[in-house]
């Protein structure tokens, strides 16, 4: 593989335009060769705006037309995994917005796919990337925290539905309302904080109190396209609990709509040397010293950078041979069975046994 990797675009809409096409048009080691959208406008507008030569509306023409080495997927989340297989199946190199899949199934042929062309598939994690969780990682990783045996975590919304009567809220195209659109950032991010424990069992209940609500707070409710009289079959609320097979334990909550004060994301860990909040960003640690109990606020360095383009780059340079990969399809597979056995357990009122 040269120095130049030539990338494919599928899917440029909200999420594309405002996360991927800056990081991948400024990195040096990449050409954008060709984009692909069913909507041909839009696609070629972009095309003609950024100097990129190849517009298509159907990828499986992209795949056989195009020279590629990668394929960056931002589709709703239906199409991940189709497309995905399809391009690991040509040989090509995967990154896509996550969630993974809607389902188990379609998370574990993905992973599959990959396994058997021998190629790297990642998963958008971009809060894994950001100062906090970079700073708390190695904390943890240093024994700083002891055992990390319980956590809370969680993004709540007071009013910000994505893209209302669209694809974010037809579970048929997205999978779910909140927990698979905001779960899957925060869930992971604490998993891997507690060092990627085998989840084992969940139970979960979701709800929908605000499908005829028009009221926005928040910037998020930007993304997607709203649909006059759409549908609205998904959950604006889940809330959950996960037991891992080390012992340790997640409480989880997720909201597009609920009445609180105001929108927030937050990892909270409980380790028996100390523990840790981090909300929106800002990272606190709770701990005893000299005989009294302290609470400390690091100052981290490197400001506020841009996550999603720092998790798009680590990508290349796993491409590059410059890194092993933060995230392996396996820890995908994961995530895909918590959010679904979490619907489950909602629908059933029942915990869940996670298969092997």
């Amino acid at each position: 593989m040269g120095n130049k990797l030539k990338f494919g675009i599928v899917g440029t809409g909200n999420i594309f335009k405002a996360a991927h096409l800056k990081p991948l048009l400024e990195h040096p080691e990449v050409d954008i060769v060709a984009l692909c959208d069913i909507n041909g406008e839009r696609a070629q507008g972009l095309a003609d705006a950024h100097g990129i030569q190849h517009v298509y509306t159907d990828y499986r023409e992209m795949l056989d037309a195009c020279e590629l080495d990668a394929v960056d997927i931002c589709t709703p989340n239906l199409y991940h995994s189709e497309v995905a297989i399809a391009a690991l199946s040509k040989g090509l190199h995967v990154f896509c917005e996550k969630p993974d899949a809607v389902n188990p199934d379609e998370a574990r042929k993905m992973a599959d796919a990959a396994e058997a062309g021998g190629k790297t598939l990642m998963v958008m994690r971009n809060n894994r990337f950001t100062p906090a969780s970079q700073f708390l990682k190695r904390y943890i990783e240093e024994g700083q925290m002891g055992e990390v045996y319980t956590g809370r975590c969680g993004w709540v919304r007071r009013r910000g539905i994505p893209g209302k009567g669209g694809w974010f809220t037809t579970k048929e195209l997205s999978g779910g309302g909140p927990l698979i659109d905001l779960g899957v950032h925060m869930i992971d991010l604490t998993i891997w904080l507690m060092g990627n424990p085998k989840p084992v069992a969940v139970t979960g209940a979701t709800y929908t109190k605000f499908a005829n609500d028009e009221i926005s707070d928040s910037v998020h409710s930007s993304f997607g396209e709203k649909q006059e009289n759409g549908t609205f079959d998904v959950e604006d609320l889940a809330i959950g609990f996960i037991r891992f097979d080390n012992g340790a334990s997640l409480q989880i909550e997720f909201s597009w709509a609920s009445n609180i004060g105001a929108e927030k994301n937050f990892v909270e860990l409980r380790g028996t040397k100390s523990g840790s909040a981090m909300a929106n960003g800002q990272l606190e640690i709770y701990s005893e010293t000299a005989g009294q109990l302290t609470n400390v606020t690091p100052v981290l360095k490197g400001g506020n950078p841009d996550a999603h383009g720092e998790n798009l780059r680590h990508f290349i340079d796993v491409l590059q041979k410059r890194a092993e990969p933060i995230f392996v399809p396996e820890q995908g597979v994961d995530m895909i069975k918590i959010l679904d056995a979490i619907y489950t357990s909602a629908a059933t009122g029942r915990e869940v046994r996670l298969a092997d």
